[in-house]
């Protein structure tokens, strides 16, 4: 099969979870015998044309724009330029698949243009983010989720909790709707003796102080608040022998007066943006990783911190429940609820054998159900199905 991939982010461009995604996903549909065409947008040095891992990659410059709703706006009309020409020039392609609301509008004049059946992946809507719609911007991103969802042939979501979350938010019938997990490359990720992890180590925390982390982005749905706010009973409990750091881009300054306020800032560390690099080496000289998601479709954020051998402790929104096995390849706290999470946080740190008993499990999990190739296998089965219901179709 020839498939066109529409993705607003791809790397060097990560915004959230998509990226790696997408990054990750098509390299084994490749490897499977299809090819893949994936159009994105211009960031930094990276070429307009490269091939990624068997991927065909095409960037396309976005104009300037006075705010995010034009900028993508006329990311849509310089993908829907491009993505016309490709398909004429290097068709027929049998399908389109596009990632999120953001990358709609030229999928679906692709998809109606070509008579091309359109599959999109959603990977969390404006609904679930916000628990309602309540103001005009969320109303129009609802009306592009809506319009992706009625256009697409087939959807992929990452959990049986966004299932639900599509029918009920997108007014869609759950038997269009397919459930994959995301997935991780495990051996990507070093492990202590692969480098000096603990002068690494020092740049962090004394040697004596364990590593509590976050990572991701700081915006409001993820929880951070409640991860400080978990932090002083922590402290307590530990003696003061610990460090909380929170990692990720994004405007840290109200989470850094509440660390102040609380009496916690000498055991913080903001980190800011760490690259891959980075990030690795300090997932893994940590001791715990923390997600007090108030929304969470999926949380690859687990799967990211499973493969770092890393015990982990969430809440019990969204997919985390699905991802991360209570008591057994982690720990489930009750979401927004700082005790809660303080007391699984503990739990971990103060229970050594508990701790290894949890990173061996969910380590072993990630082989299970977390192996991008099996998760590739059921993504060419909807679009097997796809391919074959087109084929009885007068279009």
């Amino acid at each position: 099969m020839k498939i066109l991939v529409l993705s607003w982010e791809f790397p060097p461009r990560i915004v959230g979870g998509i990226s790696r995604h997408v990054a990750e996903l098509y390299p084994e549909l490749v490897k499977l015998g299809h090819e893949v065409h994936l159009m994105t947008v211009v960031f930094g040095n990276a070429p307009l044309s490269e091939v990624v891992e068997g991927i065909h990659v095409h960037r396309v410059l976005v104009p300037p724009s006075r705010n995010f709703f034009e900028w993508v706006a006329l990311m849509n009309q310089s993908m829907g330029d491009r993505g016309g020409k490709l398909m004429l020039e290097a068709g027929p392609f049998d399908l389109i698949h596009a990632h999120d609301w953001l990358v709609a509008d030229a999928a679906i004049a692709l998809k109606h243009h070509f008579k091309v059946p359109l599959i999109s992946t959603i990977h969390a809507t404006e609904y679930g983010r916000y628990n309602g719609i309540y103001n005009e911007d969320s109303r129009y991103i609802n009306h592009k989720e809506n319009n992706l969802a009625f256009h697409a042939w087939r959807i992929i979501v990452c959990s049986e909790y966004m299932r639900g979350e599509v029918q009920r938010a997108l007014a869609t019938p759950g038997h269009k709707i397919d459930v994959i997990y995301n997935g991780i490359r495990a051996e990507k990720k070093p492990r202590r003796h692969d480098f000096d992890a603990w002068n690494f180590r020092r740049w962090y925390a004394a040697d004596e102080e364990k590593i509590v982390y976050y990572v991701g982005r700081i915006s409001y749905e993820k929880g951070v608040d409640v991860f400080l706010s978990a932090a002083p009973k922590v402290i307590w409990e530990l003696g003061g022998k610990v460090k909380f750091a929170i990692v990720g881009g994004g405007n840290t300054d109200r989470l850094k007066r509440l660390a102040w306020d609380i009496g916690i800032w000498d055991k913080c560390y903001f980190t800011g943006f760490l690259s891959d690099e980075y990030l690795h080496k300090f997932q893994a000289v940590a001791d715990c990783a923390v997600f007090p998601s108030l929304y969470e479709p999926f949380g690859i954020v687990a799967l990211e911190s499973f493969a770092a051998r890393v015990p982990v402790v969430v809440s019990d929104t969204g997919g985390f429940p699905e991802v991360v096995k209570h008591g057994i390849t982690g720990v489930v706290t009750r979401v927004g609820d700082y005790n809660s999470l303080a007391a699984g946080i503990l739990e971990v740190l103060k229970n050594s054998d508990y701790r290894e008993f949890l990173v061996e499990n969910a380590y072993a999990d990630l082989e299970c159900r977390f192996r991008w190739p099996d998760l590739a296998k059921q993504t060419e089965a909807v679009y097997h199905r796809v391919v074959q219901e087109r084929a009885t179709v007068v279009w």
